[in-house]
């Protein structure tokens, strides 16, 4: 009894033990740093708002489904593995920003946030992309 004891204390503090150590080794995220946009894109008026709506939910799965999730709250499994937090498309913070800010955000990228300019050719789909993730609200 005593023997069936010290082994269960045992697998006991060695999955703990690995736990812990798991637990450490998983990298944190860290907050994005705020974008700094070019003026030309804070003022950028979106030329088709609200259109295109379904073009744009089947770009964005295509494109921004793998990390910033199904409803865009940065929550996919893809986006546990980025160095920083991808956001929430829902927030009021997010949806503040105008159009051209998002566009900027969006196909422009930076860092882990790559491009798209070479993947979403034309400019009517690029603002239907935009137009669907304002759809993406709480």
């Amino acid at each position: 009894m005593k023997t069936q004891f010290s082994k269960l204390v045992l697998a006991s503090v060695s999955t703990l033990a690995i736990i812990i150590v798991f637990a450490f080794s998983v990298p944190q995220q860290k907050a994005a740093a705020p974008w700094t946009i070019p003026a030309k894109y804070k003022s950028m008026k979106n030329p088709i708002p609200g259109k295109n709506v379904d073009t744009g939910k089947s770009l964005y799965s295509k494109y921004c489904k793998t990390c910033h999730g199904a409803l865009g709250k940065g929550d996919s499994p893809r986006s546990k593995t980025l160095k920083t937090n991808c956001g929430d498309f829902s927030s009021a913070k997010f949806q503040g920003q105008s159009d051209g800010e998002i566009y900027y955000e969006a196909i422009v990228g930076r860092t882990e946030m790559p491009n798209f300019e070479k993947k979403i050719l034309s400019e009517n789909d690029r603002w239907a992309l935009i137009n669907y993730m304002r759809t993406l609200k709480k």
